[in-house]
């Protein structure tokens, strides 16, 4: 049976004018009472179901202004009956509440169009923020419409692991942003994943049974790149035998992927802001429109912003591709995540390294959760990989991983002194150390490049300064004898 009870109004008379309502959807009774007694601080009106089912026909004969719905539920779960409750009322505010935030679940509430989701256990100040929000977004935008996207996308194949603060916000905005058209600049460090997330808006949108074309712009020669992009006719250069499709050709009605679009030539970028704003393009050789369907993802490492103001790259491009901008957080601010992709990774390249080892040792993790990962998650992948080759059992352990994530806590610690003279002593004495320990494990020939990494590390710390690094350093003479 549904419950409903009026909160006590915490409010001046004017605020109380305007009384909401609430529909909290979970199979636990203790959750609503829960929630009755948070919600006394709210000018709402709350109701309960305590399955889809229920939640649907309440909804077929009331209206509310919010629904607060878990995931996993018998019968019926929320995703299934979000979907329901968008072909009912499209603009129904709908807030997911979920104890496994996986990016699947995210992405997949966003995209059926969830405004918002929440974790178990909750953050009492997140979901206040989250429902102030929402009773705003209910009482000005009632007649919005979100028309539920249909999509039978076999998702399998997407591997974006984490579940930090940090990714659930890129999973909401993959969710919002994949059903439309809208073009998307996904901005992040090299090796963070740029194309695992073009490749998930590209899976969760309504372009996905057409084709996904990703081109690399640094890795294609520029006398070749607009061949590659828009094709030519024959004898339409040297070499030019016969006439080529090219990729916005080959993408009609798909996706297109420009990655590293911040090394793309201008001239080339004149064209590519000619797709955008007409839908169209010429060949090489021809001066024959060819209309093309396209939706352009685009991915950089650079500041394009900074890259326009010193004119190495369009402006009215920039601002063509900034529709939506997604930031992709380096690994190093989502270190919690390194557990997760370790065991993915382990997983995925025991495929054919069969007899390689199959675990970390917690050691080992505190050392990758403490290393500034300046490749982010591929050179972490790589990391993995080499370990997996180097262990001896089943268990990889700390003496397996690189020097420089093993010293990175001990050299960041030294690095702390103001005192050159304490500092050149402190990293001496940590050579020594690590010497000692490649000497044990007969690891003599890591030695020069260990010794070139602390060299630029400290350079780098000393802002280029040699005289000073090398002040620091010494060059002491265990350190030297140990590359000769």
């Amino acid at each position: 049976m549904m419950k409903e009870k009026v909160t006590s109004l915490r409010s001046t008379p004017a605020e109380n004018s305007f009384v909401q309502s609430i529909l909290i959807v979970d199979d636990e009774e203790d959750v609503f009472y829960s929630f009755q007694r948070f919600l006394e601080a709210f000018p709402l009106k709350a109701y309960n179901a305590k399955s889809g089912e229920e939640a649907l026909k309440f909804l077929r004969s009331n209206a509310v202004d919010i629904v607060l719905m878990d995931i996993r539920m018998g019968g019926k779960n929320g995703l299934e009956t979000l979907k329901e409750i968008r072909k009912l009322s499209p603009q129904q505010i709908v807030i997911i509440m979920t104890a496994y935030g996986t990016c699947q679940t995210a992405i997949e509430a966003m995209k059926l169009g969830a405004y918002d989701y929440i974790l178990k256990p909750f953050n009492i100040l997140e979901l206040k923020s989250i429902l102030m929000k929402a009773m705003e977004a209910s009482k000005l935008t009632k007649e919005a419409s979100k028309e539920s996207p249909h999509s039978s996308v076999d998702r399998h194949g997407l591997q974006i692991i984490g579940n930090s603060p940090a990714m659930q916000k890129v999973y909401k905005l993959i969710g919002q942003v994949a059903p439309t058209n809208a073009t998307v600049l996904i901005v992040g460090e090299s090796g963070s994943g740029k194309e695992l997330v073009a490749r998930a808006i590209y899976q969760y949108s309504l372009r996905s049974n057409r084709p996904f074309i990703a081109i690399n712009c640094a890795a294609i020669p520029e006398n070749l790149l607009e061949s590659e992009l828009f094709g030519h006719e024959r004898g339409s250069f040297t070499g030019a035998m016969a006439q080529r499709i090219g990729k916005f050709e080959q993408g009609d009605g798909g996706t297109v992927f420009l990655d590293e679009i911040g090394e793309m030539p201008i001239t080339t970028q004149a064209k590519i802001l000619r797709v955008l704003q007409e839908g169209e393009f010429c060949r090489l050789g021809s001066n024959e429109p060819i209309k093309t369907d396209v939706r352009i993802i685009a991915a950089t490492n650079k500041d394009l912003a900074a890259a326009v103001a010193k004119r190495e790259f369009r402006a009215d491009l920039y601002y063509r591709l900034n529709v939506v901008k997604l930031t992709l957080p380096p690994l190093r601010e989502r270190v919690e995540d390194i557990p997760a992709l370790v065991d993915h990774f382990l997983a995925k390249h025991r495929r054919y390294l069969p007899n390689a080892a199959s675990r970390v040792s917690q050691d080992a993790i505190k050392h990758l959760m403490a290393y500034h990962w300046p490749g982010n998650i591929r050179e972490l992948e790589n990391v993995i990989q080499r370990a997996m080759v180097l262990a001896t059992s089943a268990t990889i352990q700390s003496c397996h991983l690189p020097e420089e994530i093993r010293f990175y806590e001990k050299i960041k610690e030294s690095k702390k002194t103001s005192s050159v003279e304490h500092f050149s002593k402190e990293l001496n004495a940590l050579i020594e150390e690590i010497v000692a320990a490649e000497r044990k494990e007969n690891r003599i020939e890591n030695l020069k490049t260990l010794f070139h990494w602390i060299y630029n590390h400290v350079l780098e710390e000393c802002g280029g300064n040699e005289s000073k690094a090398k002040e620091i350093l010494g060059f002491h003479p265990s350190s030297v004898d140990a590359i000769k």
